[in-house]
């Protein structure tokens, strides 16, 4: 949702926050090509870290930790990445995920709250 003048409305009450820890999932349903020294998951994490810059002016930070679910497929939550995101984001180290969505080149933004 967008606020007059094409500011971005975030869900959460990020209002009393000056920096929002933007975690970046990236997954690949199989491994192929992961041993590529440039494959689809740092594609994504580029993309995403990309994105978040620019939107710096309000605040978003992308944070250091990998979140790559690299060749588990997406059908179930047996995820090794994403349980660990979910863990963070239980634990308040994660106030927003970022997630490429492959084949529409779009964003896909959402708090964590």
């Amino acid at each position: 949702m967008r606020r007059p003048g094409g500011r971005r409305e975030f869900a959460v009450d990020i209002r009393d926050r000056q920096t929002i820890r933007c975690a970046i999932y990236t997954r690949k349903s199989t491994d192929e090509g992961m041993d590529r020294d440039f494959n689809s998951i740092d594609a994504q994490r580029e993309a995403g870290e990309a994105f978040i810059l620019s939107q710096r002016s309000e605040g978003l930070v992308a944070l250091s930790e990998s979140y790559n679910g690299g060749g588990f497929s997406g059908s179930n939550m047996n995820r090794p990445a994403l349980q660990r995101l979910l863990t963070d984001i239980s634990a308040d180290a994660v106030d927003c995920v970022v997630v490429y969505k492959v084949g529409n080149s779009r964003f896909i933004v959402g708090n964590s709250g």
